[in-house]
């Protein structure tokens, strides 16, 4: 399934029904007066979260949503009939916003929530409104209120406790098959996860905890350098990030290099990310070259004052560790 994130969508509001003129003609009542009905009220155009949809892909090739408008008032005084509402079904997570504005309309966080995005017209009276002791017999009505309409985004930030993050192929999406039931595409060559992951982790008796794998960040990638800063946006509500790095690679210079420079990345994107507590470990101690270089890297950023953890997502080994200190940190929070 192709994953969309953001989509602009064009939505439409019915308009009011029209109120009618009508008088009443009955055979034994010469003097009946006035009868037109009211008109209905437009259907309303609402955003409402499905925990069943996990993208916004739906959208992407379905971006007008226009409600019908009321029905129009009869004689008789018969009002018209309201028109049914038009629902936009969502993930939850999903942030609304006015397209033109920027403006922020709602922040959609549990299933079932909605929104309205755009309100139908009220119904226009009819004549036997404007009935009065002075104007028995008013031969006007009022037209059907417009319904709004407007253009919108929606942006989906994926709802995790846990965020991921570090340089392409540290082992990621290793990691998160490893603790979770989530199955990645994992692979050895660069930006092999192309879209977000999300995965359920379950420790202690009964405790679970939702970790979401982002797309590797690079050095420039806040201008838009391999695949950009365009997904961390979905790690802006996580509580704790967990800092992967690599001592294996070829290219390796240094792990505090690598720290600082995706914590750089993070800053530039949002300071508030960069406030978040992190969990740093070092992943690939089963091989030998990382054993080799784990011990210097360790002192180094002990003497900045980070504590690292080392594990292996490949053979298990510190894995629990790493949780356990990823869950006393959400516990703290």
């Amino acid at each position: 399934m192709k994953f969309i994130d953001e989509v602009k969508i064009f939505v439409k509001a019915g308009d009011g029904g029209k109120g009618c003129v009508s008088f009443r003609r009955e055979k034994f009542v010469p003097r009946g007066g006035p009868d037109g009905g009211d008109g209905g009220k437009g259907g309303d155009v609402i955003v409402r979260t499905l925990i069943s949809h996990r993208t916004l892909l739906d959208l992407q090739y379905r971006q007008h949503h226009v409600a019908k408008h009321g029905g129009h008032g009869k004689g008789s005084n018969k009002t018209g009939r309201n028109s049914k509402d038009v629902e936009i079904s969502v993930p939850v997570g999903t942030l609304i916003l006015d397209a033109d504005t920027g403006e922020l309309l709602a922040d959609l966080t549990t299933n079932g929530q909605s929104f309205v995005v755009a309100r139908g017209g009220i119904g226009g009276r009819g004549n036997a409104r404007f009935a009065t002791s002075t104007r028995q017999a008013p031969r006007y009505a009022q037209d059907g209120i417009k319904g709004e309409e407007r253009r919108i985004r929606l942006e989906l930030k994926l709802l995790a406790d846990v965020g991921i993050i570090g340089l392409p192929n540290v082992g990621k999406s290793t990691f998160i098959s490893k603790v979770s039931a989530a199955r990645p595409k994992i692979a050895d060559y660069p930006f092999t996860t192309l879209v977000p992951n999300l995965g359920v982790v379950k420790y202690g008796n009964f405790e679970t905890f939702v970790i979401a794998d982002i797309p590797g960040l690079i050095e420039g990638a806040h201008e838009g350098m391999g695949m950009g800063i365009r997904f961390l946006r979905h790690i802006e509500r996580t509580t704790v990030l967990l800092h992967i790095l690599d001592t294996s690679r070829e290219s390796f210079e240094n792990a505090w290099h690598d720290y600082e420079t995706i914590n750089r990345e993070l800053a530039f994107f949002s300071p508030k990310l960069i406030e978040k507590p992190q969990v740093v470990a070092i992943n690939k101690i089963d091989l030998p070259l990382t054993r080799e270089r784990m011990k210097k890297a360790v002192d180094i950023f002990e003497n900045n004052g980070v504590k690292v953890w080392c594990f292996s997502a490949a053979t298990g080994e510190g894995v629990q560790a790493v949780i356990y200190e990823i869950a006393k940190k959400l516990s703290v929070k």
